[in-house]
């Protein structure tokens, strides 16, 4: 799976991801590290990623815009958690996401559950 990690996240989320066979970059890597939601919403489309982040403001912007793509992976509570259970819990459910994120999705990830909202909101 391909992500891009938003700068609300720990850099190191894009590596433990990479350990488990995913091409992950974080926003600070590529020169995104104070860019507009906006802008890092365009590079996630453009290089088809799913943008995983803290930030629920990405879910407005989708759904204000009609926007089908990028999907965006939003953690919810992720204050307090370290990297490997933030990994452990995007890892953990791409079985079940999977296919959301690749169609076109925000998917909401909390503990123990899972919500999925196909793009584009209307």
């Amino acid at each position: 799976m391909r992500f891009l990690i938003d700068q609300n996240l720990a850099p190191r989320l894009a590596t433990v991801l990479g350990e488990h066979g995913h091409d992950a970059v974080h926003t600070s890597t590529i020169g995104l590290d104070v860019a507009s939601d906006a802008t890092v919403l365009d590079w996630a489309r453009a290089e088809n990623r799913a943008l995983v982040s803290a930030d629920s403001d990405f879910g407005t912007i989708l759904a204000s815009n009609h926007m089908a793509r990028p999907s965006v992976l939003y953690i919810r509570r992720v204050q307090g958690r370290r990297v490997e259970q933030i990994a452990a819990l995007i890892v953990g459910n791409l079985d079940t996401i999977r296919h959301a994120l690749d169609d076109g999705s925000i998917v909401v990830l909390g503990e123990g559950n899972a919500r999925i909202r196909r793009l584009p909101i209307l």
